[in-house]
């Protein structure tokens, strides 16, 4: 075909596809009140209605996303836990499914109905497991394979996922409370973990979450809602533990975000019916009060730490005596070698350095930061606040080998006079500003070819901030006020 002749088809297509939409929300009274844009590297989806509606809005406009992002995890669970797709449809269907509130039910099974009416093949046990990715391969296969007398893969592991801190009072500017969070996790996933979820929902609290297509929590949960709730949390090193009668962690990680109006109900949801699943230390604050909290959330302790005045760091590393004794058994706190103590090691000097000052700009600043405190260079590596295993030749872990293409993939902050307007401040792709090109990376490191088929290009984006109701024009729709009952 000409080049002028292809490029009038590209051009004809691009101007159906909003008319497309425009039909299809006239058509189905469901997707009343839905919409989507592109802004700074991320897609913003506001969701609003019941459950099913919510679902549905979600699977709609999402459907190509969420077979795309299904795709990665299908390839990279079975390369590391040598368990096929099935394997997690049928935990999802038996195992997760009988302890989902009927609520959650409905909103999954709508994001499996919106997918299929764009053409989409996948059902509600495509999307349970979708939605417990972040639990099943590294915490249900150890304890499934133990159970079966089966050697555990050395990838079923739960993995070192991001670096965060929480602080108020004397160490933060005008005394706020700042928050801020970078996620890790493999690139493929990465240049996909860029939705900005504006969330509506008949009952609770509305909701401001980054997140995956598909997946009805943020999963790497940097989030606020409308009663003042600001949350995040990073990954316990090292954790094992699983209970199958529990309630998927996915499940009690958005219902606190959706209900909770205070520290207290906020933990109070993630301790019921805990499974185990992607055991995480969470950063807590209320902006009402000004007051932060720390909860340590393994299996068999569950500690929690308060403040209105003071900071909390997190990158993976077990606080609690009893968590590192008893549900972290491989963890050694006192290894600075290790990637979760360096990090630790730094979070602690920037509180300390700028106590009294931290505001957003310094928390943007943190979060690109590169110092390894172990080698004491400015070394973007495995050990540093953002994080780029990639370039590092040693291994982070027995699943992320050398070089493996993994690291910050994106970074969110807020503070309490932003949430109070129900917006945060998010950056898509390495906070340094850094761009991964997989071309050159497969040529200089082919082990790791099996992720040809999922694994592209990160970019790196600006910061750039985000308003619950805005539009693409940066306009805010007026307010859709979710009711708690």
């Amino acid at each position: 075909m000409p080049q002028f002749l292809r490029q009038l088809a590209i051009a004809a297509v691009l101007l159906a596809v909003p008319a497309f939409f425009a039909r299809a929300q006239n058509r189905d009274p469901r997707l009343a009140g839905s919409y989507t844009f592109e802004r700074g590297g991320w897609t913003f989806v506001h969701l609003q209605g019941s459950p099913s509606d919510i679902g549905y809005q979600h699977g709609y406009l999402l459907a190509p996303r969420i077979a795309d992002v299904m795709h990665v995890y299908q390839v990279e669970t079975l390369h590391d836990t040598h368990r096929p797709w099935p394997f997690y449809r049928d935990a999802a269907q038996n195992m997760l499914w009988p302890h989902i509130d009927a609520e959650y039910r409905a909103e999954l099974t709508g994001i499996a109905q919106g997918a299929q009416a764009r053409g989409i093949n996948v059902d509600v046990w495509d999307i349970v497991a979708l939605n417990a990715m972040e639990e099943l391969p590294g915490y249900y296969v150890p304890w499934y394979d133990k159970h079966h007398h089966v050697a555990v893969p050395a990838g079923a592991k739960p993995a070192d996922h991001c670096s965060a801190f929480i602080a108020t009072g004397s160490y933060t500017k005008g005394g706020k409370i700042v928050i801020a969070h970078n996620n890790w996790s493999s690139y493929a996933e990465g240049e996909r973990w860029n939705i900005m979820f504006d969330i509506v929902p008949a009952l609770g609290h509305r909701i401001l979450q980054d997140g995956l297509p598909g997946v009805i929590v943020s999963d790497d949960d940097f989030g606020i809602n409308d009663a003042g709730i600001m949350s995040t949390e990073t990954t316990i090193e090292d954790f094992a533990g699983w209970n199958p009668d529990g309630i998927p962690e996915f499940i009690r990680a958005r219902k606190a975000l959706q209900y909770a109006g205070s520290i207290d109900q906020y933990v109070s949801i993630m301790e019921e019916g805990n499974n185990g699943g992607y055991a995480n230390d969470w950063l807590v604050g209320d902006r009402k009060t000004g007051e932060i909290a720390y909860l340590e959330l393994g299996l068999k302790h569950t500690p929690l730490w308060r403040s209105k005045d003071g900071y909390f760091v997190s990158s993976n590393f077990a606080r609690d005596p009893a968590v590192i004794r008893d549900e972290t058994p491989g963890f050694h706190y006192d290894d600075l070698s290790f990637t979760s103590n360096a990090r630790r090691v730094r979070w602690t000097q920037l509180m300390q350095q700028y106590r009294g000052k931290i505001d957003v700009q310094l928390a943007e600043q943190f979060e690109s930061d590169h110092l390894d405190t172990w080698t004491h260079q400015e070394t973007p590596d495995q050990r540093t606040l953002c994080g780029h295993v990639d370039q590092s030749p040693v291994a982070m872990s027995s699943d992320w080998g050398a070089y493996y293409p993994a690291g910050a993939v994106e970074g969110k902050v807020t503070d309490s006079d932003l949430a109070a307007h129900m917006e945060l401040i998010a950056h898509a792709g390495h906070p340094c500003g850094d761009n991964f090109y997989a071309t050159p990376f497969f040529a200089a490191h082919p082990q790791y070819d099996w992720m040809k088929p999922i694994l592209g290009d990160m970019k790196s984006y600006p910061w750039t901030e985000f308003s619950a109701g805005e539009t693409a024009g940066g306009e805010v729709a007026g307010p859709a006020v979710a009711s708690v009952r």
